[in-house]
């Protein structure tokens, strides 16, 4: 069979500020047949985005092309008129980017957006595209077909607006797809439903597509063929199952030991408890709180119920669930920035003021927040050290050459170059900015640090190396953790404990060794089996599971009746979970489950 794309010998140059270049992408080499999933992996960095990008004619400012030829069913799109180059992307070509949330005018409904390209480029009629973008809805497995181009973005789940993504780009019939990152930052059982869709209509619609991620066991589930990328080189490529299973390249070999393994108890030893006061670091006591009107009218939503969680000194509590099920609201709840309607969080046994208004600078700096995304949490327009050196003046008084001195100390602490305090956050890669992002939260010298998924946009191996320093950092400093994230293998090598919640109440928390033993909730028994394995195949199997025939597909919904799991649970009682709220089992000291069931049952 002819390859629909064909790249060959392509070199991708940056202009340096003497005028001169600098090679990024070096010879590259490899095609894409029709109906085929080419995925290019490798760590921040490797050029994966840049190579795909090239299929496009496009590269980002700064790059030039400066050799090679990238041909699109025999014609060569780098040597395009502009013209045509214009009229190839989003027809013959679409682009999938990782933020689906960013990709949405948030002021337009779906249906508009999705049919919008289609339409203006005259590749199909406004109804033609209605009733395209339709049966598009229904091959991606979305709710109510018919009507769901007349809801706005916010209307929907961030799993169906990822797949909505994906009807945006299919929508003009392309020939090729440039999927880049598309569920980098998606939930576990989302990421499941919204890779399922995605292949099953790439199949279906005779579309190639080239798969940009840095995840090496979702590329096992989508990709035909692999190719590894380091530093803008190829360093090996072949089938799926070979590279998977037989790869002769040492970094391939290193990447595929970056990959955690799914979840399982005793990964880690038991943490040492010996010599904790029992008075817990930070605790939340039957903790309710929900968003409100901007007027201060009544709670528009309440996200968390009755939470009760005790972080012990220097242990690692782990958060898990699926979006929206109150994780980053309940961080915001103990740092202050939303304050809690209901309950009381204490600090070292004392009440703390629900605001962090109210809260002395001494309460302040105990608690300190880690943010998920670090471009948007650091100021672009601010140098390293001085981002690192406010909290160190604002809470512990550094200035001058006391202050420089003791950036020089966090960012050593964080494993970054004393230099780096002269950069800007732009100077750095994505590893590199969270390490600052870490840094700035302990200039405060903190007793507790809530890490609001600070690996999840980070590639396997630089994200496992942020989990090496966080585990050094709580050695080192004996600093509490909270650690919040939807990767349940991260989870499960770094905490003690694990609270796992579900539409705004926990459904199962205790040691990690006893979560992730039987007897499990149905809740975390289906967030375990859909952590994706590095195995050809797994994909299709999963779905045959109880777990994922009754609850992959359906989104989380907060009830203020029953069990707020009932709806998606295979093993629900009706009548009974969906009208009473679960009692507390105990299969062991520590360990709660909160279920209808019997513990022999679950």
């Amino acid at each position: 069979m002819s390859a629909l794309l064909e790249v060959r010998d392509l070199w991708v140059s940056a202009s340096k500020d003497d005028g001169t270049t600098q090679p990024i992408v070096k010879g590259v080499n490899f095609e894409v047949k029709p109906s085929e999933v080419v995925a290019l992996i490798g760590e921040s960095g490797s050029g994966k985005t840049t190579i795909a990008l090239s299929a496009l004619a496009f590269t980002k400012p700064g790059l030039e092309f400066t050799g090679g030829e990238v041909t699109l069913q025999g014609s060569d799109v780098l040597t395009m008129p502009r013209q045509e180059q214009r009229k190839l992307r989003g027809q013959r070509v679409a682009y999938l980017a990782q933020s689906a949330a960013a990709t949405f005018n948030p002021a337009i409904k779906i249906g508009e957006q999705v049919t919008e390209s289609s339409v203006l480029h005259g590749i199909l009629t406004q109804e033609e595209a209605d009733r395209r973008a339709e049966s598009l809805y229904r091959a991606l497995e979305l709710p109510d077909p018919e009507r769901l181009g007349r809801r706005y973005p916010h209307q929907v789940s961030g799993g169906q607006l990822q797949r909505l993504m994906a009807a945006m780009a299919l929508c003009g019939k392309p020939d090729l797809l440039v999927l880049d990152e598309p569920t980098t930052a998606l939930d576990v059982t989302t990421q499941i439903e919204v890779l399922k869709a995605i292949k099953e209509v790439i199949r279906e619609e005779g579309s190639a597509a080239i798969y940009v991620t840095h995840d090496l066991a979702v590329v096992a589930q989508i990709a035909d063929h692999i190719v590894v990328l380091y530093n803008g080189a190829i360093q090996e490529q072949g089938p799926a199952d070979q590279i998977i299973n037989r790869p002769t390249h040492p970094y391939t070999r290193r990447l595929m030991a970056a990959v955690r393994p799914p979840p399982a108890a005793g990964e880690d030893a038991e943490a040492d408890t010996s010599g904790q006061q029992s008075i817990p670091a930070l605790e939340a006591k039957n903790i309710s709180a929900g968003y409100r009107i901007a007027s201060g009218g009544k709670p528009l939503a309440l996200v968390l119920k009755d939470i009760n969680v005790a972080v012990k000194r220097g242990q690692v509590v782990g958060m898990i669930g699926e979006s929206g099920c109150g994780k980053s609201t309940l961080a915001r709840v103990f740092a202050g920035l939303l304050p809690a309607m209901g309950g009381e969080i204490a600090l070292d046994g004392q009440t703390l003021a629900p605001s962090l208004k109210e809260r002395s600078r001494e309460e302040l700096r105990k608690v300190q927040i880690v943010f998920q995304m670090a471009d948007t949490a650091l100021n672009p327009r601010q140098r390293v050290g001085d981002i690192v050196g406010r909290p160190a003046q604002f809470y512990l008084g550094l200035k001058g050459a006391a202050k420089r001195k003791r950036v020089a100390e966090l960012l050593q602490m964080v494993e970054l170059p004393a230099e780096f305090a002269y950069r800007y956050p732009q100077e750095l890669s994505g590893g590199q900015k969270q390490r600052v992002n870490l840094a700035r939260a302990l200039a405060a010298d903190p007793e507790v640090l809530l890490c609001d998924e600070v690996t999840s946009a980070l590639d396997t191996i630089v994200g496992a190396n942020i989990i090496e320093l966080l585990k050094s950092l709580r050695r080192d400093l004996q600093v509490s953790f909270v650690f919040i994230s939807h990767d349940l293998s991260t989870v499960a090598s770094f905490a003690d404990e694990i609270v796992v919640l579900y539409a705004g109440r926990v459904v199962e928390q205790g040691p990690v060794n006893q979560v992730l033993s039987p007897p499990y909730h149905p809740y975390t028994r289906l967030l375990i089996t859909s952590v994706p394995e590095l195995r050809v195949g797994w994909l299709e199997d999963s779905m045959t599971t109880r777990e994922a025939a009754a609850g992959i597909a359906r989104a989380v919904e907060i009830s203020a009746i029953g069990c707020p799991f009932s709806r998606r649970c295979p093993l629900s009682i009706e009548g009974t979970c969906d009208s009473e709220l679960p009692p507390i089992r105990t299969p062991s000291p520590g360990h709660q489950i909160a279920c209808h069931r019997s513990l022999g049952e679950i």
